[in-house]
């Protein structure tokens, strides 16, 4: 019997519908723990939907357990980008948002567009992501001291024995920053995989082991992307384009739905790469002659930088700053 799960998760608690064939949608509703995943292995069993696809949202870290639980029971399981379930949502005309229904939308979702089965990423990988995420945790809080020392500083009457503790706690969170900065690249010495894609990443001009590493935190694997546009919708720096008929004309921005870490992560190796990458030398001069702002070149480069680095990913050949020459001279 062919049927589709739809799971809506939260951080505590997971709503589901089950769709099979013409029947009438079954919910249900489990804690977020091991014994809700069980739960709901025994309420799939029962009505003899282990064969069916099971479709959830990448929403945050919430899903993680559960989509591994799923997998190692032999669960058909997609793991898909909320935008894309929002998107769904909104083009079936949508207007009620339950939990309940959310999870019916996401069942929908997976019986029309059939999304591609996740299989879990590599421990590595996930060592990784917790090492680059706890360095932006570290700099954030570094720079909200920064910006108490400096409010104080500005103040009527400074307090010197506040600013001793807050330049203490800056000194200190550098330390870490600094030890988790070599932490993240020991950390990617010790795989080849994770090497050789950093080492390849980090030979784009503008991108250095850092910003490298950052990218694969976020992405995974880019080779899993079916094209360069989804790579660059997955950081939010696609164009949304705002038009109807010949009365409106707004101006063209990027959608930001998307990973805004990646953006951030992006956005000094662009200004870099402006300026010191001799293949996209050229194309900054364009959008100069186009009287683009230069805000807007610095996400057109960013994009670029995407393109760049799914390229060389997937080919396995590092960074030409030569390439488009060589090619001339072929053709």
């Amino acid at each position: 019997m062919t049927s589709q799960l739809g799971i809506d998760i939260a951080q505590d608690t997971f709503d589901t519908a089950l769709q099979q064939e013409d029947h009438d949608l079954i919910f249900g509703h489990f804690d977020n723990q091991r014994s809700g995943f069980n739960r709901l292995h025994r309420f799939l069993k029962k009505r003899k939907a282990q064969d069916g696809h099971i479709c959830m949202e990448a929403t945050g870290v919430y899903y993680e357990e559960l989509a591994h639980f799923l997998h190692k029971k032999g669960y058909r399981v997609s793991v898909v980008n909320p935008a894309r379930v929002k998107g769904y949502a909104q083009s079936q005309m949508r207007r009620n948002k339950t939990d309940k229904m959310d999870a019916a939308v996401i069942a929908n979702f997976c019986r029309a567009q059939n999304p591609p089965l996740w299989n879990p990423p590599d421990p590595s990988w996930y060592e990784l992501r917790a090492l680059v995420r706890h360095l932006e945790d570290l700099e954030s809080d570094r720079q909200r001291q920064r910006n108490r020392q400096d409010a104080i500083q500005h103040s009527a009457q400074p307090t010197q024995t506040v600013l001793d503790n807050l330049q203490a706690q800056i000194d200190f969170l550098a330390h870490q920053i600094d030890a988790v900065k070599k932490q993240i690249q020991d950390h990617i010495d010790q795989y080849p995989e994770l090497k050789r894609q950093r080492n390849l990443l980090d030979s784009i001009k503008g991108i250095g082991p850092l910003t490298a590493a950052k990218l694969m935190a976020e992405y995974g694997d880019m080779r899993q992307f079916d094209d360069v546009r989804q790579v660059v919708a997955f950081a939010g720096l696609n164009p949304r384009h705002r038009q109807s008929g010949t009365s409106i004309r707004g101006q063209t921005k990027i959608s930001k739905m998307g990973r805004s870490s990646i953006r951030a992560a992006l956005y000094m190796p662009a200004i870099n790469a402006k300026r010191f990458n001799t293949l996209l030398r050229p194309f900054v001069k364009r959008l100069e002659a186009k009287g683009l702002s230069g805000t807007q070149i610095i996400v057109a480069v960013m994009r670029k930088l995407l393109h760049l680095a799914f390229g060389i990913l997937k080919s396995g050949q590092p960074f030409d700053p030569n390439y488009l020459k060589k090619k001339a001279a072929i053709t």
